[in-house]
């Protein structure tokens, strides 16, 4: 299935919900530290509810250690700053969809990074900043699940 990785996220609820995401499509959800929360988070479990245990999460200390993890699978930054429209893109198996923390998304140097394949955006309104950290994990995972016929499903 497809990597889906949060860089510093901030929000407990977010992860939560990327949680449930990850476990109803098999996805793996990578979260590289530091968070802003603990793994035992109520807020963080609330939102998960009962999938912790149906979802495969992996927590990276730096993003050296979540490159060792992934490479050398195509990596596609998630960014207002994208290029490429995320419905353009032909997902892989074990591609890697990356994300950045709430509300600043992927830092400058993470979106410069040479291993980064490209800078992907989720079209919206003009004059608006962005979208919920989950939602646009749901939404470019489900794609990717559905650009392969939902294996599995």
């Amino acid at each position: 299935m497809f990597h889906v990785v949060f860089v510093e996220p901030r929000i407990p609820a977010n992860t939560g919900n990327a949680i449930r995401m990850a476990a109803a499509t098999g996805a793996h959800l990578h979260l590289v530290e530091p968070l802003g929360f603990t793994m035992t988070d109520a807020q963080l479990r609330r939102a998960g509810l009962d999938y912790h245990d149906l979802a495969t999460v992996s927590v990276h200390p730096d993003l050296d250690d979540l490159w060792d993890a992934v490479l050398p699978a195509p990596v596609y930054a998630f960014t207002t700053r994208g290029s490429h429209n995320y419905a353009d893109i032909e997902y892989r198996p074990g591609d890697v969809l990356m994300f950045g923390a709430e509300p600043s998304g992927l830092e400058a140097r993470v979106l410069a990074d040479p291993r980064v394949t490209a800078l992907v955006r989720i079209p919206m309104l003009p004059a608006r900043r962005s979208l919920n950290l989950a939602n646009c994990a749901a939404l470019a995972t489900y794609e990717a699940w559905h650009q392969q016929g939902f294996a599995g499903a």
